[in-house]
């Protein structure tokens, strides 16, 4: 009798029953329609097109017009933006899919140009990130022209007591909007030093206030967050997105496994349905020790993902062991709509077409061809 591979077998999640353990995590791709960065129907045709994931979950989708920091990203904070995200959540159910949508404010990694009336970006302090760039939009003229330009981030505005209740409103009304455009349930960004990580890492926060120094204070930001989210979903439908290891846009913790581990407790204990672990995925990055992975499954007793760089064999050793219940594919999902297929049949993958991943139109987005049934195992 042959046993069918685990990454292969059903799994429930909450209130979902999961075909296998493939999902597709959140990448940006910036094909929004420009001005008002609303989804439209390319988008809804790339996501319909790997709806035999797991589940899916939706690029980094700004909550606000501040909390956006690269040109044609997505927002779900007007009318318009939902109406534009309805046609991805409907394509998706109609392929049998289900889709969560990433809730994303950036932080300090954004540019005055991208900000309402030119403002700087907020931050939870007023460090920059020497080096760290975001790509806007020179000229004008939208994402089929597939041209942006690479810039410094804006140095931020420390938000105030006050102004961090409203980005947190900012949280709770996105959440509203995401249930109003149909999605399955939503994921909070709390990695790659966006806004909330810029909250956790000490290595940003030098704040002396009730949001800066001992860790129950980095970590109130998050825990404010998560709970108005879970406000509006319920705990069964929101995960939570962290990056214990990585240092992308200058986030970087002075103790990052006794924070990380801290912020697991403390999902733990608001009860979401699934934390997501972001591995560093670039040549040279931090490991992840396995110990570690051991640690947050004893903590965090929900779903856990990960995602960075999995192959099929990394992914059934990581499930095997314990560590992970479901392993997001990335760059594979990009350019393999069929991807589950194709592992599970051990077939060849089309490489991803890298000058396409940002901007731009159909080339290198909906146009990778899927898998026959002549293809033989690679």
């Amino acid at each position: 009798m042959t046993t069918e591979p685990i990454l292969f077998t059903p799994y429930r999640m909450g209130p979902f029953q999961l075909p296998h353990r493939i999902i597709m995590p959140p990448m940006t791709r910036s094909r929004s329609d420009s001005p008002g960065n609303i989804p439209n129907r390319l988008m809804a045709t790339y996501y319909a097109q790997r709806a035999s994931a797991a589940f899916i979950v939706t690029e980094g989708t700004q909550i606000s017009q501040q909390g956006q920091g690269y040109a044609w990203t997505p927002g779900i904070h007007s009318a318009a933006q939902v109406a534009g995200w309805r046609l991805t959540t409907n394509a998706v159910h109609a392929a049998g899919g289900r889709i969560f949508l990433q809730l994303w404010h950036v932080g300090r990694i954004s540019h005055t140009s991208l900000q309402p009336s030119g403002k700087a970006p907020v931050s939870s302090s007023e460090r920059v990130a020497e080096g760290v760039k975001v790509y806007i939009d020179p000229d004008g003229k939208g994402p089929t022209s597939g041209v942006g330009g690479m810039v410094q981030h804006s140095k931020p505005h420390a938000l105030t007591i006050q102004e961090i209740a409203a980005v947190v409103q900012d949280f709770r009304h996105a959440a509203e909007n995401a249930k109003a455009a149909g999605f399955d349930g939503v994921e909070i960004h709390s990695a790659n030093g966006y806004l909330v990580n810029q909250f956790i890492d000490t290595g940003v926060n030098d704040r002396t206030d009730a949001y800066g120094g001992a860790l129950a204070h980095r970590l109130r930001f998050l825990r404010e967050v998560t709970a108005a989210v879970i406000g509006v979903w319920g705990r069964d439908r929101v995960g939570v997105r962290l990056s214990p290891l990585t240092t992308l846009a200058g986030s970087i913790d002075d103790n990052p496994q006794a924070t990380y581990l801290g912020a697991a407790k403390l999902l733990d204990t608001l009860g979401v349905l699934y934390v997501h672990i972001a591995e560093a995925d670039w040549e040279d990055a931090p490991f992840m020790p396995p110990a570690f992975k051991e640690a947050l499954r004893m903590i965090y007793g929900g779903t856990l993902i990960y995602a960075g760089k999995y192959t099929r064999g990394r992914a059934e050793q990581a499930l095997e062991n314990g560590w992970a219940d479901l392993i997001g594919f990335g760059r594979p999902f990009v350019a393999n709509p069929d991807l589950p297929e194709r592992l599970r049949r051990g077939l060849a993958l089309n490489p991803p077409q890298r000058e396409h991943f940002f901007g731009g139109g159909a080339a290198g987005y909906t146009d990778y061809p899927r898998a026959t049934q002549e293809m033989a195992p690679a």
